[in-house]
């Protein structure tokens, strides 16, 4: 059996950093507009590799990002959102519809930076362990992989907009992406034109925070 690495005395998180930490967790936003100034590659890689510190089942590290950057697949990209919005706002009727419409609901014009992020359901990595049961844990893995990413984000002041108004298919044959590999996210990053403590969809009548989900249930 392999040792673990040697470490140093473990980290000591006391008030002042658990209260900036809150902090960072309550100015997470979902970001739709951003300012036109590139963001250097170096802290995109660098960002990339903390989210390689998130938690994966089996420690399988399923998470592949992928950078979109030619204008041709960024349009394809956009084309396939204006369809999926039409279709969704035609499932609304009345005010909430005319809400819907109005709603700012994606940066893709925007935003310098766009990252497909997917799961690579044929990995090897982690011979299997823990999937058997739940094998939607491997879905999962990714997606903490993205919050973490976000989180470490906004400490650099970048902002993050997960567009989930795409065909994810569509966006797989886009990109020409192995068959394996399934979309779980596709985010826009860069530094945002505006800051808001409330989110977006909560500021604009859409959906209030819920108390009550914050609340344990016993039983």
């Amino acid at each position: 059996m392999r040792r673990g690495k040697q470490q140093g005395d473990p980290p000591i998180f006391d008030s002042v950093f658990r209260d900036r930490l809150a902090k960072l967790f309550a100015w997470r936003r979902d970001v739709r507009r951003f300012k036109p100034d590139p963001v250097p590659s170096p802290l995109i890689e660098e960002l990339l590799g903390l989210a390689a510190l998130a938690p994966s089942v089996g420690n399988s590290q399923p998470w592949r990002f992928v950078s979109v950057e030619t204008p041709a697949a960024r349009e394809t990209i956009i084309a396939n959102f204006n369809a999926c919005n039409a279709s969704a706002l035609a499932s609304y009727e009345g005010e909430r519809a005319a809400l819907y419409a109005r709603l700012k609901l994606s940066g893709l014009r925007e935003a310098p930076v766009h990252l497909a992020v997917f799961c690579d359901h044929a990995t090897e990595a982690g011979s299997g362990l823990g999937r058997k049961t739940m094998p939607e844990t491997l879905d999962y893995s990714v997606v903490a992989a993205i919050h973490i990413f976000w989180l470490c984000a906004r400490t650099e002041n970048l902002g993050v907009g997960w567009v989930s108004i795409l065909d994810p298919k569509e966006v797989c044959r886009t990109l020409d992406v192995p068959a394996q590999w399934k979309l779980i996210a596709y985010l826009c990053v860069g530094f945002p034109l505006e800051e808001h403590l409330d989110p977006e969809l909560e500021r604009h009548d859409w959906q209030a925070h819920l108390e009550e989900n914050a609340r344990l249930q016993r039983r």
